[in-house]
């Protein structure tokens, strides 16, 4: 869940409003989680549009145009709304066919490697030294693992959509037979995490 942005992530307050307790439908919860996406993509496209936010998704040498400062604002923006969603994320009860794969897309692992390049990116001097610290090692592995994630998910409810029925998927029981689609936004990870500001 995230923005390359980190999670371009944000919570609705109808997503959070009675979703626990009963399992949701299959329906139900795509439904919501397109929701949720529909208003992440809103506001990651407000952050990487005004000011120098645009450095969150500036790939190859882009980034040069933008300082370490403005990464650090940049993510602590980013983290502001994935916060909310996590939240939001947390009140939600997915079916139990998709329950491992919900603990995946919404999990805290990302927000770690966010929070540490985003403070390490408020005390250099460089881009250089920011590329050699071990927090954006890790951010980039994460960053990488992330998108992975994102797409494994997408992939997955892409599949039902494509059959129009969740037929003999072995990932999913054949007795849910809703019809899905799904956008979980995974165009907004970078192409080549491994190599996201690296000057």
């Amino acid at each position: 869940m995230r923005l390359a942005l980190g999670g371009l992530v944000v919570a609705l307050a109808t997503v959070a409003a009675g979703c626990g307790g009963a399992e949701m439908s299959l329906t139900e919860y795509v439904d919501r989680l397109n929701t949720l996406n529909e208003k992440a993509n809103a506001q990651g496209e407000a952050i990487i549009t005004t000011g120098t936010g645009a450095v969150l998704v500036a790939e190859g040498q882009t980034f040069l145009e933008y300082t370490p400062k403005d990464l650090q604002l940049a993510l602590e923006a980013a983290g502001e709304i994935e916060l909310e969603f996590l939240e939001a994320a947390g009140g939600m009860n997915p079916p139990a066919a998709l329950a491992d794969l919900h603990r995946l897309w919404f999990n805290t692992e990302f927000t770690a490697a966010r929070e540490a390049v985003a403070s390490r990116a408020g005390r250099v001097n460089s881009w250089e030294e920011l590329s050699a610290t071990q927090e954006m090692a890790d951010y980039r592995v994460a960053l990488a693992a992330d998108k992975q994630v994102c797409l494994d998910f997408q992939s997955r409810l892409d599949a039902t959509a494509d059959l129009g029925v969740f037929e003999d998927l072995p990932w999913l029981p054949s007795e849910l037979s809703e019809v899905v689609e799904a956008a979980l936004g995974c165009e907004w990870w970078p192409q080549q995490p491994e190599n996201m500001y690296r000057p």
